[in-house]
């Protein structure tokens, strides 16, 4: 199973910079890079709200399931 986090294209389509996007949401630029990167093991509903809240968007804008096969082609 594999969770993509498409913070990227968000923050481009909204002109954000990770730091600007990091101080609205209210978690620290290092976090963000951590779920950018596929790194996250969880993210609170608080978070993904703010995410949401920030960016105007559903959770499903933000993450989205691939399966494994796929997964390893990325």
């Amino acid at each position: 199973m594999a969770i993509i986090v498409d913070l990227d294209l968000q923050l481009v389509q909204r002109g954000l910079s990770v730091g600007e996007f990091a101080d609205a949401v209210g978690i620290t630029p290092a976090n963000i890079a951590v779920l950018k990167n596929g790194r996250a093991k969880a993210v609170r509903f608080t978070t993904l709200d703010a995410i949401c809240r920030t960016l105007g968007c559903q959770p499903g804008d933000v993450l989205r399931w691939v399966p494994d096969d796929e997964a390893d082609d990325s």
